[in-house]
């Protein structure tokens, strides 16, 4: 007979960390860690690109005008991947990233992004690139994407093939690959893999995401739970990838973000991020992880996880109770249950993508140009009982609570 427990059932067991207190689980602990050592502290290999970059890299899409400081400060300390993409910051982050590496491009790698759509022509990529190169002041990106890309037919445009065939001979770019964030990123991935069309990805996953972080913890009780078999889905679609040699770069590592509501928790100048990328880089189908550097202060705890060290207790501890905090708020990637839940067609997770940006992140000004872009917003929620997406989410999080009132806050 199944196991009648669901997922909803288990959480309303109690928090993770009181569930899990008693618990063994198989990470490798060391029982007294040692103070981190500042800067990168490990490189790795990229896949078939050769490319040898740090570990925890730069993420960009939160850089403003003037914060040039902060990418010298990342450089300073070892980082030599810099991501950023034609649209964040309305375009500022390619430029300030161009004007902090301008005498340094022979020491660093620099990706660069489009979302290039069916309709785009290989003359409109060209054209997006080329502006893309005057910004960063750079004749050439070393991986260009096809940005935030949830839908197989982008990735059939015969155009983007005739672009990145002519960008490379030309010397614009060296590589390329896709990023993503969204529901049907494994159907992506298996597609760009099959075709053997992608140098790189960059994806999103983190530990809450990973089935591995229940079953080492909860090996006991998860047998049969359909919550961890339906998330295997994304590290098989990686692993099928790393197969091919194909570069696995991980975003969203922190699941949130919400730093702050961790600070209580932490002990022994070991944080939550250091953790959540400790999880994620010691997955072998994972090479790298890019996370927004937005202050001196983060670039030097994010770095803190650099290394691959060995998970400790206070680490595990941490990633439960922020598991315990975000459980049933935090919209999960690639889950897409809610799908064709809303007669309206809302985008239920770029919603709560985009809230997540403003309440955990807190950067609105972020958080609304990225709403902005939505073409299905939530405008039809402020008028809906919210009774068809109600218990759409398998997850309980509160979808008709939390729509209306993010098109209220970011339009």
């Amino acid at each position: 007979m199944k196991n009648p427990i669901n997922r909803r059932t288990f959480l309303r067991f109690g928090a993770l960390t009181s569930l899990a207190s008693g618990l063994s689980f198989k990470t490798a602990v060391a029982s007294n860690p040692t103070p981190q050592q500042q800067g990168v502290k490990q490189y790795v290999t990229l896949g078939r690109t050769g490319l040898r970059i740090s570990d925890i890299s730069f993420g960009s899409s939160r850089l403003r005008d003037g914060q040039e400081h902060l990418v010298r400060h990342a450089l300073n300390l070892g980082v030599n991947y810099y991501d950023t993409a034609e649209g964040y910051t309305r375009g500022v982050s390619e430029t300030v990233i161009g004007n902090a590496l301008k005498g340094d491009r022979d020491r660093v790698y620099i990706a660069t992004k489009k979302a290039v759509k069916v309709e785009h022509t290989s003359a409109d990529i060209m054209t997006a690139l080329e502006t893309s190169l005057r910004k960063l002041q750079t004749d050439y990106v070393d991986v260009y994407f096809n940005h935030a890309v949830n839908d197989v037919e982008r990735l059939k445009n015969d155009d983007w093939f005739e672009f990145v065939e002519k960008a490379k001979r030309q010397g614009k770019i060296r590589f390329s690959g896709f990023s993503g964030h969204a529901g049907r990123l494994v159907e992506c991935v298996d597609y760009a893999v099959e075709q053997d069309m992608v140098d790189a990805l960059l994806v999103a996953t983190n530990f809450g995401e990973d089935p591995a972080f229940y079953e080492e913890i909860y090996e006991s009780l998860t047998k049969g739970f359909d919550f961890v078999a339906k998330q295997q889905s994304l590290p098989a679609a990686l692993a099928r990838a790393k197969q091919k040699d194909v570069g696995v770069i991980a975003m969203k590592v922190l699941r949130g973000a919400k730093l702050n509501d961790m600070r209580a928790h932490e002990e022994a100048g070991a944080t939550y991020a250091q953790a959540a990328f400790k999880w994620v880089l010691k997955n072998p189908v994972v090479d790298a992880s890019i996370i927004s550097m937005t202050s001196t202060d983060d670039i030097d705890e994010y770095l803190g996880g650099s290394g691959g060290s060995a998970l400790t207790e206070n680490d595990m501890r941490l990633l439960r109770q922020y598991a315990a905090m975000t459980d049933t708020t935090y919209c999960r990637h690639v889950c897409n249950d809610c799908e064709g839940a809303c007669p309206y067609n809302v985008s239920i997770p770029d919603v709560m993508r985009t809230r997540m940006y403003a309440t955990d992140y807190g950067d609105f000004s972020f958080a609304k140009d990225e709403y902005k872009q939505l073409a299905h917003n939530a405008s039809p929620c402020l008028s809906c009982d919210g009774v068809p997406c109600r218990d759409a989410c398998t997850h309980s999080i509160p979808i008709a609570e939390l729509c209306g009132p993010t098109h209220q806050l970011l339009s």
